[in-house]
C-alpha cells in the first residue's frame, strides 16, 4: 500500500482532469461522437493498437489527430458498445506532462440477421499526456488487447 501525502489543490486538479479525460474518451466512443473523441488528442498524437499484447509488432499505428478518423467511424459497425473504465493510475506528472495506464473492459454488440452477439475485450493503455492552453490531451495513447471473448447472446 502506498503511503499518501498531502498534495498542492492544482496537483489534484491535474489528477481529476486526466481522469476525467479518460473517461471522455470511453464516452465518445459509447456515443459515436467521434469528432468530440478526436478533440481529445494533439494534432500530432500517436496511437498504437496492439491486438495482441503479447505482441511486440504494433497491429496499427497512427501518426495524427486526423489518422484518427476511420478508427473511432469504425465503431458504428457495432449495435451498441459499453466501456467500463477501470483503474487509471497516473505513474508521472509534471505541470504540463503525465503518465498513466488504464485498464477498461470494452463491450461491443453486434446485430446479424437478428442473431445478437457480445465481444468483451479486456483493454489496458499506457498513456502521454500534456497539456495545451490549460487542458489536458492525449498525445501518445498504446492500445493493448490483453484477450477477447464472443459470445451469443439471448
Amino acid at each position: 500500500m502506498s503511503k499518501h501525502t498531502a498534495i498542492s489543490p492544482a496537483e489534484a486538479a491535474d489528477r481529476l482532469a486526466i481522469r476525467e479525460l479518460v473517461e471522455a474518451y470511453a464516452h465518445c466512443a459509447d456515443h459515436r461522437d467521434a469528432k468530440g473523441q478526436m478533440s481529445l488528442f494533439t494534432e500530432d498524437t500517436h496511437f498504437v493498437v496492439y491486438m495482441n499484447a503479447k505482441d511486440p509488432a504494433p497491429s496499427t499505428e497512427l501518426h495524427s489527430c486526423e489518422a484518427l478518423a476511420p478508427v473511432f467511424a469504425d465503431l458504428n459497425k457495432y449495435d451498441a458498445t459499453t466501456h467500463f473504465v477501470g483503474q487509471s493510475t497516473i505513474l508521472t506528472l509534471s505541470a504540463d506532462r503525465s503518465t498513466g495506464e488504464t485498464y477498461c473492459l470494452a463491450h461491443h454488440v453486434t446485430v446479424d440477421g437478428g442473431k445478437r452477439c457480445l465481444m468483451i475485450a479486456s483493454l489496458r493503455y499506457l498513456d502521454t499526456f500534456v497539456k495545451v492552453d490549460g487542458a489536458w490531451l492525449f498525445a501518445e495513447r498504446l492500445l493493448y488487447v490483453d484477450w477477447l471473448e464472443e459470445r451469443g447472446l439471448a
